[in-house]
């Protein structure tokens, strides 16, 4: 499964504003936003991303994944206190 197959994936799934994924060898990294995470803990938000990548992890394509979650609050929020460098 390749990067763009899991951002198409994940925003269809749970109506991400945006998601980003980058990856090494089969370790993914997510970053997801989206209304979805308003009010839901970190657990959940983390099944959330988890459950429609579950084939793919369970056929070995993915082998870990590593998530970060906001609403768009949050990251309008984060992307103020964090710019990129």
């Amino acid at each position: 499964m390749d990067i763009s197959q899991i951002e198409q994936l994940l925003t269809e799934q749970l109506q991400l504003s945006e998601v980003r994924v980058t990856a090494e060898g089969s370790h993914y990294a997510v970053l997801a936003v989206g209304d979805c995470f308003d009010g839901v803990s970190r657990v959940k938000q983390q099944q959330m991303i988890y459950a429609p990548l579950m084939a793919a992890i369970a056929d070995g394509s993915i082998h870990a994944v590593s998530i970060k979650t906001f609403t768009p609050q949050q990251w309008r929020r984060e992307k103020l206190l964090n710019p990129p460098m």
